[in-house]
């Protein structure tokens, strides 16, 4: 027996970590009393070196419990036959997914136990075979699964072929490219076979005159799909079109059923355009109306089901164009700025991960390749392969690619490639994704499955984490290298007074990039490197990299402006151009927020420091909102004066601002950490003014005449400000010992003011008013009021629109005892005991039904003004607050300041179903996060979502949208959800 001084102790020895393994051993035979059993020692060796020992182990039981009778078989085969033993334990401890299949198809582990053929031939007849029933094909349901049954088992030699070596090592052990044609191979066959049952279902009687070709584009058209891929295919027809389309939609419903999803989308004109058309359709389309990213996916297009001369000919027809697009205008510009909008389509904190379409991911690979292809391939036909390694291995042979830059990049390619492969079979779903660097269980398990073992002290997720990092500096350094030229290279290093020519291409490659004024953005740039200077050298040298990256934001022409703007006002700092020069990612995230945002610009020039923190995603978010409350007072305490404290805290609020706005731009924060960041650093301004103005003022009297204490209410008080939001606030004072009420309320009076005029003082940076218009009697009430006066004055002439304001009251500065008691007084009256009566809830409703008709300003749009309109932040918040003022008196939870934690209390509550409010908080965030986007793309406060143009195009990429996306469905999604929180409005607001 195999490794025989293994075979004692306890199953820890073979690498199992359940506290179950044990008792499966022992069910399945292979373990006693003693220990293991001497005849399954080679088993249980087999399963030490799986990926997953315990998950193999886990599926072996789930097998034998489902096929008591076929166990027997199944273990003499483990026992006797290495080949099924590598096989069937290499599956089990990588793909739970295969797994699940096996236990539920009983038997089919007899699959790995021999070689099976593997030409496209016979996966097609078998997948024929298994849904043909007494000679004729099955359609429906039963055609669906036994396809899916079929496929599953076919893939399931590929996997077992795959990796059964990493268990029993003396089996072959395929190539990536084996692995990815056999992949191929299966997915043709599903397309065969599908087809077939589509002919069945639309077509019982043939086609007639009518043809349909399947093309075969992306990896299936390059014969490297992966376990789990979309296959993209296009469809051409002949004769009956309409019946030709029900072919191809039939078949791409059973076979996305059954085996994989077919795409269709890189037909033309994409999803808008006609499924199958002609031979001469295409033709047509592509000399007419063809971008250069389709003929870069032609380049993998291949005929692989239905008809084979119609498929031929379109084949052909292709060729000619793919091989000739390299002399399109700009189609190298195009094919860069095609691989960097793909880039852009990754969210950042996901991009280190990203093994697809992330930097040093396999785009950076398969996009270099194509374009040196589609440069040169015009005049050597061996570099005119649809294979990525194929063509990359001609490249270098070919000495278009230095032959050791070649190797390289297979190997870094093939090395991602088969981590994709081995993290999709865990659960055979579509994923790119690299487990998280801390997850030590996950990196170890997909070390295991890619064959890596460890090394002195050095574990096999260790070693895995190191060889995934390398490999992906090593593709992007190569992928710059090959892919990567700088546009406008003679706009940055040649002057225009020089070469008119030169001029006239650089204008039209800034039209080709999407700046809408060329002569202004050449203007630009003549400013920013004009002279000998190092500086313009330097600018010389961003310039090109900058103008690519503004190209891909919503506002290029604006973008280069502001840059200039910024670069101007910063020339004499000293470490600005240093930092954009030498750190990249600085650069391309600048670009982002200046193509973007007007504020942005603004801010930047007056908080030059947050630049530096662009780098690093890690600190432009790692600081806590009550570590930049504590910072921000600290320093302004230090100050020496009132006016140099207020000072310092615009300064510091103004950096705090600008790090929000970018992490926010840059997708680090959600709406809910942006607001409360906003809204802390807001409270912490207004602790730090009082102070100061309190010592001032009791400087000039000698002493403190009353305690006072800020009351945040509005949006303050909820912890939700925006980017351009006022802070409500209330005043509320305490006579100190031997004062009297009016000279308590007089002094107090006099801090508040000074308060307010201080941070309300104009500045460029958004503004700062304290707004007091809440408080009794509003503006024409007294600003600050003593503690028994406001109880006095609730108690007697409080209005159901001031109970409704105090549900968002909360201490936010001052003298925390006394704020904590006008908290304690206003509780009874916001929480009223019984709730709201009958005749002041149809007041509340009457209040509302006046402000939707009457506050709405003239020509807003009521489906997009965020705060007012139907299903806007208005709606949803009146309905949160009529609730919270008839149950929070039996419903603690409800007693909270923060509408999103007021709706979750709601449905806790029973007191509205989950769909309803899972609805209004939905509203509720949107309505927030495209106010503040409106914000910060337009630079100054705005209710209304931008209805066209640039405008909402920038708030539309800043809520997520793809550069390429119509805007226009933005604001479709954005009317669908508020359209359904306004019905939940109009059904729970008058029925509470």
């Amino acid at each position: 027996m195999a490794e025989q001084s293994r075979g004692a102790g306890s199953p820890a020895r073979y690498g199992f970590t359940d506290d179950r393994a044990e008792e499966h051993l022992r069910a399945a035979g292979w373990w006693t009393d003693t220990g293991p059993a001497p005849e399954a020692l080679d088993i249980l060796v087999a399963l030490s070196r799986s990926a997953d020992p315990d998950l193999a182990l886990r599926s072996l039981d789930r097998i034998r419990e489902t096929d008591e009778q076929g166990w027997p078989a199944l273990t003499a085969a483990l026992r006797d036959n290495p080949t099924l033993r590598g096989r069937l334990v290499g599956v089990l401890g990588t793909s739970s997914a295969l797994g699940d299949f096996l236990v539920g198809h009983p038997g089919e582990w007899t699959r790995l136990a021999a070689d099976k053929c593997t030409d496209a031939d016979c996966y097609a007849e078998t997948m024929l075979d298994a849904v043909r029933e007494d000679g004729e094909i099955r359609t429906g349901a039963p055609a669906e699964n036994a396809l899916r049954t079929a496929y599953r088992g076919l893939l399931l030699e590929i996997a077992g072929t795959d990796l059964g070596h990493l268990v029993e090592g003396k089996l072959d052990r395929p190539r990536y490219a084996e692995v990815a044609q056999q992949l191929t191979l299966l997915a043709e066959a599903a397309l065969v076979t599908g087809l077939e049952i589509a002919q069945a279902e639309q077509a019982p009687k043939g086609l007639g005159d009518t043809r349909l070709a399947v093309i075969a584009m992306g990896k299936c058209g390059g014969r490297e799909l992966n376990y789990v891929s979309d296959v993209d295919v296009i469809f051409v027809g002949e004769g009956d079109l309409q019946l030709a389309t029900r072919l191809a939609s039939t078949m791409m419903r059973i076979v996305g059923k059954a085996c994989f999803e077919v795409d269709a989308a890189l037909r033309p004109e994409g999803k808008q355009g006609a499924l199958v058309r002609t031979l001469e359709g295409h033709t047509a389309y592509y000399a007419k109306w063809a971008r250069t990213w389709e003929f870069q996916a032609l380049l993998k297009a291949r005929p692989v089901a239905g008809d084979a001369d119609l498929g031929n000919q379109y084949a052909e027809m292709v060729t000619s164009m793919v091989w000739s697009a390299a002399e399109r205008e700009n189609f190298v510009a195009d094919v860069q700025q095609m691989r960097r909008r793909v880039e852009g389509h990754v969210p950042s904190e996901l991009a280190e991960r990203e093994l697809k379409l992330g930097r040093g991911g396999l785009r950076d690979v398969e996009f270099a390749v194509q374009l040196l292809q589609l440069v040169h391939g015009r005049a050597d036909p061996n570099l005119r392969s649809p294979s990525t390694v194929e063509a990359l291995t001609a490249l270098g042979s070919g000495g278009y690619v230095g032959r050791s830059d070649a190797a390289e990049l297979e190997m870094s390619y093939e090395f991602l490639r088969t981590v994709e492969h081995r993290l999709q079979l865990r659960r055979l779903r579509r994923t790119h994704l690299f487990p998280d660097f801390n997850d030590s269980d996950e990196l170890r398990v997909l070390g295991r499955a890619i064959g890596i073992r460890p090394e002195m002290a050095r574990g096999e997720g260790e070693i895995l984490l190191v060889e995934f990092r390398r490999h992906n500096q090593r593709i992007r350094r190569l992928h710059e290298k090959l892919f990567y030229r700088p546009l406008l290279q003679s706009v940055a290093s040649v002057s225009t007074e020089d070469l008119r020519l030169t001029t006239k291409q650089a204008a039209q490659r800034l039209a080709a990039l999407g700046y809408a004024a060329p002569d202004g953005a050449l203007q630009h740039i003549r400013a920013l490197t004009s002279g000998v200077s190092r500086r313009a050298a330097i600018q010389k040298a961003l310039l090109p990299v900058l103008l690519d990256l503004l190209a891909d934001t919503p506002d290029p022409d604006g973008g280069l402006l502001a840059y200039r703007k910024v670069s101007e006002a910063l020339e004499d700092t000293p470490w600005y151009l240093r930092v954009l020069r030498d750190e990249g990612a600085v650069v391309e995230r600048l670009a982002s927020l200046l193509g973007t945002s007007k504020l942005v610009p603004d801010l930047l020039v007056r908080a030059p420091e947050v630049l530096q923190l662009l780098g690093d995603p890690a600190r432009l978010t790692g600081r806590t909102p009550a570590e930049v409350a504590k910072s921000l007072r600290a320093t302004v305490r230090r100050q020496p004066g009132l006016n140099a404290a207020v000072a310092a805290a615009r300064s510091l609020r103004r950096h705090e601002v600008l790090r929000v706005a970018a992490a926010d731009l840059l997708g680090l924060l959600d709406v809910r950490e942006v607001c409360e960041a906003l809204s802390s650093v807001w409270v912490a301004v207004l602790q730090s003014a009082l102070s100061a103005a309190i010592r001032k003022r009791c400087a000039e009297l000698g002493g403190e005449a009353a305690k006072i204490a800020v009351i945040g209410m509005g949006r303050l008080g909820g912890a939700e400000l925006g980017y351009g939001s006022d802070a409500d606030v209330l005043f509320v004072c305490e006579p100190a010992e031997g004062v009297s009420d009016g000279d308590a309320v007089r002094y107090a009076s006099s801090v508040a003011e000074t308060v307010r005029k201080m941070l309300g003082a104009p500045s460029a940076d958004p503004p700062l008013q304290v707004d007091a218009d809440l408080r009794p009697e509003g503006r024409g009430g007294p600003l600050v009021r003593t503690l028994d006066s406001y109880r006095a004055y609730y108690a007697r002439w409080g209005e159901v629109w001031e109970t409704q304001a105090l549900l968002r009251a909360r201490f936010v500065a001052g003298d925390a005892e006394l704020g904590e008691r006008f908290i304690e007084m206003i509780d009874p009256i916001r929480y009223p005991d019984g709730g709201l009566d009958a005749s002041r809830a149809r007041e509340v409703r009457r209040m509302k039904a006046r402000v939707d008709t009457e506050r709405m300003p003239r020509g807003a749009d009521p489906t997009l003004h965020t705060k007012l309109g139907r299903g806007g932040l208005a709606d949803v918040e009146w309905t949160v607050q009529l609730f919270q003022l008839r149950h929070a008196f039996e419903v603690p939870d409800l007693r909270t300041t923060s509408t999103p934690r007021a709706l979750a209390a709601l449905a806790e509550a029973g007191l509205a179903e989950p769909e309803d409010t899972a609805s209004l908080t939905e509203a509720w965030l949107l309505a927030t996060r495209v106010r503040n986007a409106a914000m910060l793309v337009r630079g100054k406060a705005v209710d209304q979502v931008p209805s066209s143009g640039r405008d909402l195009a920038a708030v539309a990429r800043i809520l997520g949208q793809g550069a390429d996306d119509d805007p226009g469905e933005f604001l479709d999604s954005y009317r669908r959800t508020t359209r359904r929180a306004h019905a939940v409005v109009e059904r729970l607001f008058y029925e509470a």
